[in-house]
């Protein structure tokens, strides 16, 4: 028997409901903060993330899928995240000519190698925006204020920790301070935090490790070597954040793990899911728009991971604390018995569905017990019988599911029309 792919997911009928009510969720909110919706290809050329990302991130060195060109033999990859994808179809298309702010919005699946888990999966379903030409703190603020609203409502109690990493002007002071500290404890260090050493010592804030962690606690703090610009910026921010009534934790280990943050960095944590964990994050990346060949395009963003979101709701319904989205319930359900009535049934049914109104008849020529047990099942609101004499005769009796007492003799020909009013 064939099994999925180690890391990957199947959404069942029975979960849909709440991905579809979620994302409904999500476009309404993007809708009214003026984003619109871009759809990229779920894989790139492989130099579009090594350039984007940074060649020197877990996501490149660990975690792409990599794939070939078989004509060409280029290499491709499987996308890891959405903002480098973004941005390459911004400028290949030319969006920065339209008018600024430029506000996208995506929701996909995206994939990474990595140990399966839970909340982490190698193929994960991502929801994340993008706001292109807005160099204020009012745009980091107007981003942050957007994803606040989404766990809102989809229902995930979060918290907010915002911290700046400041910019090309103070982050080499900031470098410096941060690899004299972690080369007089290098042999606490884990291999990979060795080499980030050498590499990019800001991500050794970043590391999972228990270890690197401890050492990591006494190390210099990014708020403290800011330039005048960025402190600016980011307490212009923090009162942004006031202004709007969003409670925040300056938080100065936030870094995020990609190479094109500058300033700006947030998370959104909840213990929904069980230990705290992050459901969002984001950050502002001035300089990656001409990184890839573009103008130099400021540009600020967040991907909220929409498989954590669903792990955080179910665990919430089995606490009882919410009711969950269901697969909607056919409003009726017509049972035939013989040849004449089963033909009936099925063509009123595609007459009450051309009219928006969700009906179902037997399809498997079931026993009317069979049936009836089938409509029930199905959680159907009405149930309408349907025979020889009940043709003859131009009417049938419709039963409502939830009262049994509420009995109703209709005239056929009235079907379509009662069942829009009930």
């Amino acid at each position: 028997m064939f099994q999925k792919p180690k890391g990957t997911l199947d959404i069942l009928p029975e979960e849909t409901a709440l991905w579809q009510s979620m994302e409904e969720t999500i476009r309404k909110a993007c809708e009214n903060a003026g984003f619109n919706e871009i759809r990229i290809p779920t894989f790139e050329l492989a130099g579009v993330y090594k350039r984007g990302v940074g060649a020197t991130t877990d996501i490149v060195q660990k975690e792409m899928f990599t794939l070939y060109d078989k004509g060409d033999n280029v290499e491709m990859c499987l996308r890891p995240e959405g903002t480098a994808g973004v941005v390459r179809s911004v400028v290949e298309n030319g969006l920065f000519n339209e008018a600024l702010p430029l506000k996208l919005y995506y929701i996909g699946p995206f994939f990474r190698y990595e140990k399966p888990q839970a909340g982490r999966s190698r193929e994960f379903y991502q929801f994340g925006t993008e706001l292109f030409g807005a160099q204020s703190a009012s745009a980091d603020a107007s981003v942050i204020a957007l994803a606040a609203d989404v766990l809102e409502k989809i229902g995930i109690d979060s918290e907010l920790n915002i911290n700046s990493i400041g910019c090309k002007e103070c982050r080499p002071k900031y470098r410096k301070a941060l690899c004299d500290y972690f080369e007089s404890r290098k042999d606490e260090l884990c291999d990979s935090c060795k080499e980030r050493l050498k590499t990019n010592p800001l991500r050794i804030l970043d590391c999972k490790s228990k270890v690197c962690k401890a050492v990591a606690e006494n190390a210099p703090k990014t708020v403290d070597f800011l330039c005048e610009d960025c402190k600016t910026h980011f307490e212009t921010l923090k009162t942004g954040l006031n202004l709007m009534n969003i409670k925040y934790t300056v938080n100065p280990k936030i870094v995020r793990g990609l190479d094109y943050y500058v300033r700006t960095v947030f998370e959104f944590v909840s213990d929904d899911i069980g230990a705290q964990s992050t459901v969002c994050g984001g950050g502002r990346y001035d300089g990656l728009v001409s990184e890839l060949g573009g103008p130099d395009l400021c540009g600020i963003g967040f991907g909220m991971g929409l498989t954590r979101l669903v792990l955080a709701l179910k665990a919430k319904e089995r606490e009882g604390k919410i009711s969950l989205p269901k697969a909607k319930a056919p409003k009726i359900y017509i049972a035939s018995m013989g040849e004449r009535a089963a033909q009936f049934a099925l063509g009123m049914t595609e007459v009450l569905r051309k009219k928006g109104i969700y009906a179902e008849c037997d399809l498997c020529e079931r026993s009317l017990k069979a049936q009836m047990k089938y409509a029930d099942k199905t959680g159907a609101k009405y149930v309408l019988v349907i025979g020889d004499n009940e043709l003859d005769e131009g009417s049938a009796e419709l039963k409502n599911m939830a009262d049994k007492e509420d009995r109703r003799i209709i005239k056929l020909d009235e079907i379509s029309d009662i069942i829009e009013r009930i």
